[in-house]
């Protein structure tokens, strides 16, 4: 008969924790081969290597955390993946120097030994254990990181789950018919209110190829654990944690997670089995759809207020949809667009210039014209619209995956260039700062390609700006962060929002608020910053014998915000009848267009 498995992450030199949970397997009975660790046994702690020496002497089974792969390397910092000049990472200075400093040689050399992964084995399935992701030994992945994410490693691992670990967070969640565990971690509280930590067993369920999954919480002697810190001279914010249960800051954490911090978590236990998925624990996080009743009606909420209008305070910015065909099929586009999909049809050259003669005589203060698709490089008169657009005096933007479309256009670019310099700006979409993420969103085989054109662009001088999203749930420092580490050899700032471009995903499997004409003050937000204040966008839909204005590049298809043919027609007011008003707009901050 299989034996329990017991997890733990984290111990973070928290001496006396480890203490504990080992002594709770054995009390268990649970021997030292089926416990398992998730890494970083070293961190904010006071006794790193007191702790090393434990885990060593156990006998338990442990994977190699980040903080093992830096301290192993002799290498400056932990290599936890903060954003740097955050909170975290001036902490961190603080207990990687303690630990660099109380660690010898044979502990750097066992934690070079370590493996980046390991497999266990229970009820007939098999469950593999890493520290952040498979891929990436410091990414942060909670129970608000999408399913799809999660999914991508447990389907590279060929494993029926993944015990996760590195987010501090404890967390179960099925992941299709696969399952995403992450069993806390014993050196420092869950954010939670309470100085208790986390860890978890797992045992064969009442089924064949069923787990019983435990999540437990760890009571200890914190005042110890603070008070070893407090010798060591290391940060208060983490040593008050220990007994607050509340971390010094939430940098790490996505939105969802950061919400519920000062919640006290409850045990829980949850029964999986591929054919019967079980809920998310904690419940708190369980993804919650859009309610039904909500974003029916233009001016009344679902719960009877007023919705909020945006009128248009001035036409600065007017967005061309050039059609919906593009060479990719990205796995959530939001316009559905495809190599087949030509609902919006290819706009013409001289059907643009209809909408810019208007913008000259009717005197509009428009600033910016931008082109977006599908892949604006497919529809073959854009150079013709680039051109007159930019002839006119003003600034063009396109948004391009800087792939083989646009680089056929190579030569037209650099007439462009030569006549018109730095007015015109492309904008070059790399949805994740990793090759793994980017890919499972734009298909295989997609990356080097868009490295190859966003480097033909910085070599040729153009003006070049980069559009990322936050898809993998991670908070937008760690985001901004990895794009810096990944453009670094471009001439672009990742900590300015214009140049790098951060959107928010539009997840429909998350509830939204709808906006209320009182949640600007409560918000402590205006009108004017949404988009729709300030741009329109014209579309050309398939058999239609000419464009029509919308109010929203993300709301193409949607009948209630189409606004009429003219950009005169399209002036009034717009009512945020829909959750990208909320989720992408005003609530996520966005905008489209150039800072």
């Amino acid at each position: 008969m299989d034996a329990p498995l017991l997890l733990f992450g984290g111990p973070y030199s928290n001496l006396q924790a480890t203490e504990a949970v080992l002594a709770e397997a054995r009390r268990r009975h649970i021997p030292p081969h089926r416990i398992v660790c998730t890494g970083d046994v070293v961190a904010y702690g006071g006794d790193p290597k007191a702790c090393v020496d434990l885990i060593r002497r156990s006998g338990i089974q442990i994977v190699m955390g980040n903080c093992e792969e830096q301290l192993a390397a002799d290498a400056e910092d932990c290599g936890c993946g903060f954003a740097p000049g955050s909170e975290c990472d001036r902490l961190s200075a603080a207990w990687f120097t303690f630990a660099r400093s109380e660690l010898d040689a044979d502990d750097r050399a066992w934690m070079a030994t370590l493996p980046r992964s390991l497999s266990v084995e229970i009820a007939g399935l098999r469950l593999v254990a890493v520290h952040g992701s498979l891929g990436e030994i410091s990414r942060f992945v909670f129970a608000s990181t999408p399913t799809r994410i999660k999914a991508l490693d447990v389907t590279l691992a060929g494993a029926d789950g993944i015990i996760g670990g590195h987010c501090g967070l404890p967390f179960t969640q099925s992941i299709g018919d696969g399952l995403w565990h992450n069993p806390g971690v014993v050196g420092m509280p869950a954010n939670d209110g309470t100085p208790r930590v986390w860890y978890s067993v797992i045992e064969p369920g009442s089924e064949p190829r069923s787990i019983a999954i435990e999540h437990n919480a760890l009571e200890y002697d914190h005042e110890a654990a603070a008070s070893a810190m407090r010798r060591a001279g290391l940060p208060e914010g983490y040593t008050n944690a220990l007994s607050s249960g509340l971390w010094p800051n939430c940098n790490v954490l996505p939105a969802r997670e950061a919400r519920l911090q000062g919640s006290a978590l409850s045990p829980g236990t949850l029964s999986w089995a591929k054919t019967a998925p079980c809920a998310t624990w904690p419940e708190a996080l369980q993804p919650l759809g859009i309610a039904a009743d909500k974003f029916k009606n233009p001016h009344l909420t679902a719960k009877g207020e007023r919705r909020a209008t945006v009128g248009l305070a001035a036409l600065e910015t007017l967005w061309i949809n050039t059609g919906t065909l593009c060479n990719l099929s990205c796995s959530s586009c939001y316009i559905e667009s495809t190599p087949r999909n030509d609902r919006l049809s290819y706009i013409t050259a001289s059907e643009v210039r209809s909408f810019l003669d208007e913008i000259e005589s009717d005197g509009l203060p428009t600033r910016l014209v931008g082109f977006t698709g599908g892949e604006p490089f497919m529809n073959p008169e854009l150079p013709e619209m680039l051109a007159d657009v930019l002839a006119r005096g003003f600034e063009a933007l396109v948004l391009t995956n800087a792939m083989k479309p646009m680089r056929r256009y190579e030569r037209a670019l650099l007439d462009l260039k030569k006549k018109f310099g730095k007015r015109l700006t492309l904008r070059v979409s790399l949805d994740h700062y990793t090759r793994s993420l980017h890919e499972l969103e734009r298909g295989p085989h997609t990356w080097q390609p868009t490295l190859d054109g966003l480097d033909w662009l910085f070599k040729n001088g153009f003006k070049t700006h980069v559009a990322g999203r936050r898809y993998s749930g991670e908070a937008e420092g760690i985001v901004r962060a990895g794009y810096a580490r990944q453009l670094a050899a471009y001439d672009i700032d990742p900590q300015e929002p214009g140049e790098l471009v951060i959107f928010p995903e539009m997840d429909a499997t998350v509830d939204v608020p709808e906006i209320t004409e009182s949640c600007w003050g409560v918000l402590g937000k205006s009108p004017a910053e949404v988009m729709c204040a300030s741009s329109r966008m014209i579309v050309k839909r398939r058999e239609a014998s000419h464009p029509a204005v919308v109010a929203c590049t993300l709301l193409p298809y949607d009948p209630s915000f189409e606004l009429g043919t003219s950009l005169a027609d399209a002036s009034g007011p717009v009512s945020l009848n829909h959750p990208h008003c909320a989720k992408f707009c005003v609530l996520g901050g966005a905008s489209c267009s150039v800072k």
